[in-house]
């Protein structure tokens, strides 16, 4: 494994990997590296020395770092001026059993979002600004570290669940987004999915800005003495203007009470997917839209799972058997399927996502050639 700590140097070996025709793949803290096809043996670039944070102004609400910087660092840094990321990055590590640490280049490359998003929007919608190596060993960048920024093509948003498959990124720059100074969460308890994600629907489509709309069944490990289900409701805001978001929310989900439990910790797991961890089975994330969960629940009756985004993302934990029914009912849904966690083999099978149809896949092909002419970055991962 080859190691750099500048963009110099990135771009010193790509131009040696382009010359042999070595394709090649990049890590980092290697906490996703379960994720997506395997690798096998190719050389692997490691990035993580491209790390720290370069540039903070609070005011401006920008922040730009190294690919490699910890989201943990990221996060302390944010909370000293009581703002955070938009996406809610989440890290996976326990999911896909993992020792390495979760950085912000593969949050944004795994588009690894959390029950936060419903406010800001993903990765794709907080990334501003990048600088990376393409395929030729040119360094590039592509928008701009100002918020409002309407020039050219939006670039920022390719690299966005791309998985590094579009070049080695060696700066990032981020929207972010004040921190709320209270949360309250509401916990509709003992309904079924058709009626928990219906109550979390009205929430979504209301004035209220929730931060977290998640269902729970009741055999989830994450919270005990909900009988069927439970419907989560995140509302955050300053005390008095969030004590108004509870009244309307209670006029519009008649029953929700607020939680006994500790909902913070508990939309925390949510993010991480701990509930998924350890055992044998595969582990999917099906986003979908939020009417069509209470349909794919009833139809794949999974013994593991849960909903986040009202419903707009599955958790499934389901038998390597149930793969094809799995991506079938989420495309008949208008849904797609990630394979987040499997075997080797059952990963190098199925890919991370389903064979996108030709006119689509030459799309993508034509984008891939145009940064990485000779598909040496991470073939094949997506």
């Amino acid at each position: 494994m080859s190691a750099v700590s500048t963009e110099a140097q990135v771009s010193e070996f790509v131009r040696a990997a382009r010359a042999d025709k070595t394709p090649f793949e990049i890590v980092a803290g290697g906490t996703r590296r379960g994720a997506g096809k395997p690798m096998g043996d190719l050389p692997a670039l490691d990035v993580s020395g491209l790390s720290g944070i370069l540039k903070y102004e609070p005011e401006e609400l920008i922040i730009t770092a190294a690919p490699g910087t910890p989201l943990s660092e990221i996060r302390a840094v944010l909370s000293e001026k009581n703002q955070c990321l938009g996406f809610d990055p989440a890290d996976w590590s326990q999911v896909l059993g993992s020792n390495g640490i979760a950085t912000l280049g593969g949050a944004m490359s795994a588009d690894a979002y959390g029950p936060g998003r419903l406010r800001h929007g993903g990765a794709r919608d907080s990334l501003v600004a990048f600088r990376a190596v393409n395929g030729m060993g040119e360094a590039f960048r592509g928008g701009a570290k100002v918020v409002k920024n309407v020039t050219g093509f939006d670039v920022p948003k390719l690299m966005c669940g791309a998985f590094g498959t579009l070049g080695v990124l060696t700066e990032l720059s981020f929207r972010v987004y004040p921190r709320a100074s209270h949360a309250t969460t509401l916990c509709l308890a003992d309904v079924t999915p058709d009626v928990g994600f219906a109550a979390l629907r009205k929430i979504a489509h209301s004035a209220l800005e929730p931060t977290g709309l998640v269902y729970l069944p009741g055999n989830t490990p994450l919270l005990g003495g909900i009988g069927v289900g439970a419907a989560l409701i995140r509302l955050e805001g300053a005390r008095e203007p969030l004590a108004e978001k509870v009244t309307q929310a209670h006029g519009l989900v008649e029953g929700a009470q607020v939680a006994s439990f500790d909902a913070r910790r508990l939309f925390e797991d949510v993010r991480s997917g701990t509930a998924f961890a350890g055992g044998d089975h595969d582990v999917w994330r099906v986003a979908l839209p939020p009417s069509e969960a209470p349909k794919v629940v009833a139809a794949l009756n999974p013994s593991l799972w849960l909903g986040d985004l009202a419903g707009g993302l599955l958790w499934i934990g389901a038998a390597p058997a149930d793969a094809a029914r799995i991506r079938a009912l989420a495309a008949k849904h208008d849904g797609h399927a990630m394979l987040l966690r499997a075997s080797p083999e059952q990963r190098a099978a199925l890919g991370l996502f389903a064979p996108q149809p030709p006119a689509l896949a030459m799309m993508a092909r034509n984008v891939k050639a145009a940064f990485d002419p000779l598909f040496l970055f991470n073939p094949g991962r997506l």
